[in-house]
């Protein structure tokens, strides 16, 4: 699978990579969403790893100030990264990205680092705030439609962050 590519993923193409047969995956991942689901775990595990247990400035040693904007451009890489898969979690039919396990730990790691922010309210619309700007269907949009290069997205993220967070933030 090209990860910058966004044409659709095909079962058929997967199996025959995979050495096995269209009706493997299907029983072994339900249907097609269920397979680039399991794919893209699979390809994010990395990064759960380095925010759960790594060193600064994803991991938990890390003050939130730094780790909040470097926490959501790990996860922005991770999007521009995989472009292919992270839209087809948010398609029509498939569930709302909102209720995935991926978006529960992002949302309540965020908030977590947000209440030790001294002074901060509404944390919780914070964290989805903050999160909506990584979204997967705004990353292809402005990597694809309006052809943002990588750097600049990032650039624009950290600055977008800064200003949510105010002047708590310090530019490095």
């Amino acid at each position: 699978m090209s990860s910058a590519s966004t044409k659709p993923t095909r079962p058929l193409p997967v199996a025959a990579a995979a050495g096995v047969g269209k009706g493997t995956l299907f029983y072994a991942f339900g249907d097609r969403t269920g397979l680039v689901r399991a794919l893209y775990e699979a390809r994010l595990e990395p990064l759960a790893n380095a925010v759960e247990a790594g060193p600064p400035p994803l991991g938990p040693a890390t003050a939130p100030l730094q780790r909040i904007p470097a926490l959501l451009d790990a996860l922005l890489c991770f999007k521009l990264d995989n472009r292919r898969l992270a839209p087809a979690l948010e398609e029509p039919g498939s569930a709302s990205p909102y209720r995935t396990e991926q978006y529960t730990r992002w949302h309540g790691l965020l908030q977590a680092m947000l209440e030790q922010i001294p002074d901060l309210v509404d944390r919780d619309f914070i964290a989805h705030a903050l999160l909506a700007a990584t979204r997967a269907d705004l990353v292809e949009h402005l990597a694809g439609q309006e052809s943002v290069p990588r750097e600049r997205m990032r650039e624009q993220l950290a600055n977008f962050t800064a200003r949510v967070l105010g002047s708590r933030l310090v530019a490095e």
